[in-house]
């Protein structure tokens, strides 16, 4: 696919992926709806990536919905949201496959590098990744209140859990904007960097993660996530589960003989 309002490269072990709408401060538009899947998917079939960075162009991460999408469902009285057909497979894969829920079927740690403001369909998008870090400048909020809106896209169900039920019906009763020092203090946030050291720490720990088995990552991320969707003894049946392959795989041995030989370990990437 060839894109034209995300830029998709890779550096070293990081796969970053950039809105690149920064005019609008990368307010999401259709074309983002189809090329930010294909480029998660590129990067989970790229053995050389071992994590993926999602940032924004310019001075914002993501403003949130285009206006003139707004608008034009204003104008047509509402939206159809059309589910994922894979949506249907089962009580937890489901999860995976509905409108924007698909950033948590990726196989490798996904951060939202969030540079400037992450508003609405933004703050969704980063919810969805497995952390954020903030540069000082970046500003979230919810948005829908004031535009008449409700919590939309299953940011009811992801923003209890990274802050809290009160601060979370803090921010979306209010749509109040909050920056990064506040939002490291509710959890909405795990690092807060200077702004031009954001994506060159973003990245650096992502190298580090280059360190860990990539096969344990992916299911590791599987498992917590599968678990949010569960009771304990469904976690711990799954969990157990996924020991035996672990057990007999190639990065459990490479672990034990890298730590006998008191070396670095070599793991082979996930992907194709």
């Amino acid at each position: 696919m060839d894109y034209t309002d995300i830029i998709y490269e890779v550096d070293g072990s990081a796969a970053v992926i950039t809105l690149n709408r920064p005019a609008r401060l990368n307010a999401w538009g259709g074309r983002m709806g189809h090329e930010v899947p294909d480029a998660l998917n590129r990067a989970d079939s790229d053995r050389a990536v071992r994590g993926v960075i999602i940032t924004g162009a310019g001075r914002g991460f993501c403003a949130g919905a285009d206006m003139g999408m707004l608008n034009s469902i204003a104008s047509a009285g509402g939206e159809a949201v059309a589910e994922d057909p894979l949506a249907t497979p089962g009580p937890i894969e489901a999860n995976y496959h509905q409108r924007f829920s698909w950033p948590l079927a990726t196989k490798k740690p996904l951060i939202a590098a969030v540079n400037g403001p992450a508003a609405g369909l933004g703050l969704i998008l980063s919810l969805y990744c497995d952390m954020r870090f903030a540069s000082e400048s970046a500003r979230f909020g919810t948005a829908f209140a004031k535009i008449g809106l409700i919590a939309e896209h299953g940011v009811s169900w992801l923003l209890p859990r990274a802050v809290g039920t009160g601060n979370a019906l803090d921010l979306l009763y209010s749509a109040r904007v909050i920056g990064a020092d506040e939002a490291l203090r509710m959890n909405l946030v795990q690092r807060v960097f200077p702004n031009d050291e954001l994506l060159p720490a973003t990245k650096e720990y992502v190298a580090q993660l280059a360190t860990s088995s990539p096969e344990a990552m992916r299911v590791m991320k599987r498992l917590v996530w599968d678990a949010q969707f569960q009771d304990l003894a469904q976690a711990i049946q799954g969990a157990n589960a996924s020991m035996p392959p672990t057990l007999a795989g190639e990065d459990f041995k490479e672990g034990l003989a890298a730590f006998a030989e008191k070396r670095p370990p070599i793991f082979r990437g996930v992907g194709d």
